[in-house]
């Protein structure tokens, strides 16, 4: 719990710069879900190419289980050379998978305790105005004392501020500040849908949490051949996920809800995204093109070096000029001989 409210706090810096350059939180969340996942994309795309990889070997994997589905063995050995062939680390998904984890956690830590996180007040005097709010008579029974109890006091600022004394000036100036912006396109994110009764359209958001959730779960399952095929109990999980997340959000503050249905618009426009650049066809044209590559590099460095020129040079130009011209002219070349040889012998004698 304290590391993902150390990863709240960092974030709140973010979201809180954002409030005061726009100051309304609905939009300050919207910039703020997508500027972490921008922060978040090296481990998205890390992801998506394992995802890819992994999708590439399916055909290959699923013949060698059937290959040796009595050696279990020499599955495992094969499984580890295809890997090594192919270049898969079997663990980089995983790892990947789970370092953005608590950073995740920490963003939403960031939007359920604002004023901890974002204004980076002492938890000390939180817990001071907590415990004493919760004993006044008329405004204790307003507050719903808990997980979302930050939430209540922004909420309840005007009416319970007489009564902050364990905050600074300052404190009270920021809480006031936040206060007025959790107003977005007519809700009051602070509201409870399900305290509502459906007389506001706070149920707009949990409707929201589930049409998005839902939408881009049964896209991506179409998307995806192998989660198709799953078992009915798998895909009744699928299914059971967005209502169980729309109920959650049908029960706490909007802030929170409206945040899950950002957070899962742009996971799915970003999903979309990494499967058209990051697909398993262009993942593995391009590791084959790596592998040529790198192949073409290998066999050029264990060719033997050249023979220098001068060694298969032939003759020198003066002498290839002579015995060209010997071979043009052989009678000349013959009396040339002959005439040398008579000289000789007239003066030898």
């Amino acid at each position: 719990m304290e590391i993902f409210n150390w990863f709240g706090s960092i974030l709140g810096y973010l979201l809180w710069f954002l409030y005061e350059i726009i100051p309304n939180y609905g939009v300050a969340i919207i910039l703020f879900t997508i500027i972490t996942k921008l922060l978040l994309l090296p481990f998205s795309v890390k992801q998506q190419k394992s995802m890819a990889a992994n999708s590439k070997m399916a055909a290959k994997q699923q013949e060698i289980r059937t290959k040796y589905a009595n050696d279990r063995l020499k599955m495992q050995e094969e499984m580890q050379k295809l890997m090594e062939q192919e270049g898969v680390n079997p663990t980089s998904g995983c790892l990947v998978t789970l370092i953005p984890f608590p950073i995740m956690l920490g963003i939403y830590y960031t939007v359920l305790y604002p004023l901890q996180n974002v204004l980076h007040i002492s938890i000390d005097s939180i817990n001071k105005a907590t415990a004493l709010l919760s004993q006044i008579p008329g405004v204790g029974t307003t507050l719903n004392v808990g997980y979302y109890s930050q939430m209540e006091i922004i909420k309840h600022f005007d009416q319970l501020r007489p009564h902050l004394t364990m905050f600074t000036g300052d404190e009270l100036s920021r809480m006031e500040s936040l206060s007025r912006g959790f107003n977005f396109c007519g809700l009051n994110l602070l509201d409870t849908p399900q305290s509502s009764h459906f007389l506001t359209f706070m149920w707009v958001i949990p409707a929201l949490c589930l049409l998005t959730s839902l939408l881009s779960q049964v896209i991506m399952m179409k998307m995806q051949p192998g989660m198709s095929q799953q078992q009915g109990c798998m895909k009744w999980m699928l299914y059971l996920m967005p209502l169980l997340t729309a109920w959650i959000a049908y029960t706490v503050p909007g802030a929170v809800g409206f945040y899950w249905t950002i957070q899962t618009t742009v996971s799915f426009v970003q999903s979309m995204l990494l499967r058209k650049f990051y697909s398993p066809a262009l993942v593995s044209a391009k590791a084959e093109a790596q592998r040529v590559a790198l192949r073409e590099v290998e066999e050029a460095r264990m060719k033997p070096l050249a023979v220098p020129l001068k060694i298969h040079a032939g003759p020198a130009p003066k002498q290839q000029k002579k015995e060209k011209a010997s071979a043009q002219h052989p009678q000349k070349q013959k009396g040339k001989q002959k005439q040398s040889s008579d000289d000789y012998r007239g003066t030898k004698k």
